[in-house]
């Protein structure tokens, strides 16, 4: 009675008096006729949003989540009122005469559109616009974070608190409250080229046997990662040498982490003994351009089930056992966000929490579990992100969207990225029971945002072809035909800086000689010659002098008269006739070949079939 006479008193001229059934029907025709277009011209802008939202959008139920993160903020269902009783604390808005209740009890922001006034409304209500994705042409210099602190006046001696642990005095007013702006810089990093360059060379360091993973999980340990660290193009995006302050954790790998990871869930590696080896498709991407092995691996890497970037947020417990059968498939997860992806413009910033909004207001959803109670942070109990306000968006889907992008899109050199220490950033986990300790819930909370480039748009089908992305010149070089190169105008940037010292040897600040050995070295690892001559042509608008041409031709020509055929495991016979009866058997002539007069070579994977073959031949090949 007490919500149908709040419901009644919005309606102009109404009277809320009878039973239950006559305010019912007073109700009914305070909304027939054009009666439901007045009120609704008497709603204000975001209330009308929230009935269009909820009418052309979401089936007739008003979705929260959704609406706040297309428009900032939820509509006004409810207005503190005076008074007493059960419903006598919040009076409803006329919002509540087109989104009801979804219970008698359930007073909180929500509700649907009850079918047959979703007919009436369908007749005026304009559908919504589809929503926008914000984008940035240039990135901020830095990043600003609100901290807030609190100070009591002086003299104020307070009230003394007696309690099991001690006494203390609880001051009588309360405590100013002091916003203080912190901004910290933006560190940023293009990853198109490095992805191209740190393919190849995990690729030929597999080939040689130098990457070890776990047997059980497949993931690199500390040899792999020792391994792995100084190959990497600028490092990883946390170099390890850079210690985390005093007091907080090491923020741990990303890139070192996710290439042994990508390449046996693109099918180039595959476990041997406790080492990774090249497949036979591992072998041939070393003869391959690398920007297809990058495409090959993130497409590869959409539908594997092998491995879930969230378990690489470690803070968040249960994700295992029995907690592991409630994990939703991760290639649904990822197609979701590749669909969001490809909505994206390819060259243009992003911030990542505008990205966040932009799928929930989309409607592009995904769940991380199907039961939140299974997760937890520090204990089960307590700790369990089943309880209301815990497993939100932000909690979890984005923390996984995180993972995603910075440690598999921005490793294979999909997208560009800008971030911050994890710890510096806000957070926004504060309220979950067992966080007080943590510097962040996880190590990618530091991003905050990315830009699809030229690779990225390519491998999301968004281009027809491959062109390599080159940043803008800063500078005017001179390119002498003593191969030397100086700067003539402007001042180098810090990419342009290392771009040269990779092809270049360095003589000063402002001078580099071209240099043979440098340039095999960088096209052993994989960069295309054309990237350092587009490079040199935009900055020196007399073209190339002919010497320099020539070097280039020939320093290409020479590095691809080589070419690595992978690993063979070499066995000596014990003379040449069981050399050439081992070389021409029916079952070991393809498996090996003839290395020299009592030598034959077999491939690694070949090993256990070989061993076979001959022991059914009356020999045995032991353990090297």
């Amino acid at each position: 009675m007490d919500q149908l006479k709040n419901l009644l008193a919005l309606l102009p001229g109404a009277d809320a008096q009878g039973r239950k059934a006559d305010l019912i029907a007073a109700i009914e025709r305070g909304l027939a006729g054009d009666g439901l277009r007045e009120v609704w011209n008497q709603l204000d802008k975001t209330q009308r949003a929230a009935v269009a939202d909820a009418l052309h959008s979401s089936g007739g139920v008003f979705d929260a989540a959704r609406f706040r993160a297309r428009h900032g903020d939820l509509p006004t269902f409810a207005k503190e009122k005076s008074g007493r009783g059960l419903y006598g604390l919040k009076m409803p808005t006329r919002l509540r005469l087109f989104l009801h209740n979804l219970s008698n009890y359930d007073e909180g922001p929500g509700g649907y559109i009850p079918a047959d006034l979703m007919i009436r409304l369908r007749q005026f209500v304009p559908k919504p616009p589809p929503p926008a994705l914000a984008t940035l042409d240039e990135l901020p210099e830095d990043y600003a974070r609100e901290d807030k602190s609190y100070q009591w006046q002086e003299g104020d001696q307070g009230i003394r608190v007696i309690t099991p642990r001690g006494q203390f005095q609880m001051p009588r007013q309360k405590p100013e409250v002091i916003l203080t702006t912190v901004r910290i810089p933006l560190q940023r990093r293009d990853t198109e080229r490095d992805a191209a360059a740190e393919v190849m060379t995990v690729l030929r360091l597999i080939d040689r046997g130098k990457l070890p993973v776990s047997d059980k999980t497949l993931l690199p340990g500390t040899a792999a990662l020792r391994e792995l660290n100084p190959l990497l193009s600028q490092g990883d995006f946390y170099p390890p040498e850079a210690k985390a302050p005093e007091g907080y954790v090491e923020i741990g790998p990303i890139k070192a982490h996710a290439w042994p990871v990508l390449v046996q869930a693109g099918g180039l590696a595959e476990l041997s003994g406790k080492k990774l080896a090249l497949t036979k498709a591992g072998r041939e991407a070393l003869g391959k351009p690398p920007a297809e092995v990058l495409k090959h691996l993130w497409a590869r890497w959409l539908k594997t089930a092998k491995f879930d970037e969230f378990q690489r947020v470690n803070a968040i417990k249960g994700q295992t056992g029995k907690g592991k059968t409630k994990m939703t498939a991760v290639s649904g997860r990822r197609g979701v966000i590749l669909e969001a992806l490809r909505q994206c413009p390819a060259g243009a910033w992003v911030s990542l929490e505008t990205f966040s909004r932009y799928m929930q207001a989309s409607g592009l959803n995904f769940s991380v579990t199907r039961d939140p109670w299974t997760l937890y942070i520090g204990e089960m109990g307590y700790g369990s992100l089943g309880h209301d306000g815990f497993h939100d968006w932000h909690i979890l889907q984005q923390r996984f969207l995180g993972v995603l992008l910075m440690e598999y899109a921005a490793t294979l050199g999909l997208i560009d990225l800008a971030y911050i220490d994890p710890w510096e950033t806000a957070k926004d986990y504060g309220s979950l029971w067992g966080t007080d300790d943590l510097d962040f819930l996880s190590r990618y909370d530091g991003l905050l945002y990315f830009r699809l480039n030229a690779l990225g748009a390519w491998c999301l089908g968004l281009a027809d072809a491959y062109r390599p992305s080159q940043p803008p010149p800063r500078c005017q070089l001179s390119i002498l035909p003593s191969l030397l190169v100086t700067v003539k105008s402007g001042t180098l940037a810090a990419e342009e800086v290392l771009c040269l010292d990779t092809w270049a040897e360095p003589l000063d600040d402002q001078t580099w000689r071209l240099d043979s050995g440098r340039i095999l070295e960088a096209l052993e690892q994989g960069r295309p010659l054309r990237e350092f001559r587009d490079f040199l042509e935009a900055r020196e608008d007399q073209g190339l002098p002919d010497t320099v041409e020539g070097f280039l031709a020939r320093a290409e020509k020479r590095a691809a008269s080589l070419r690595t055929a992978g690993l063979y495991l070499l066995i000596d016979c014990a003379d040449e006739d069981l050399a050439e009866q081992l070389a021409t058997g029916k079952d070991t002539k393809s498996l090996c070949q003839r290395a020299g007069p009592r030598r034959i070579a077999i491939k690694p994977e070949n090993e256990d079939r070989f061993r076979r073959a001959v022991r059914g031949m009356g020999y045995g090949l032991p353990k090297a």
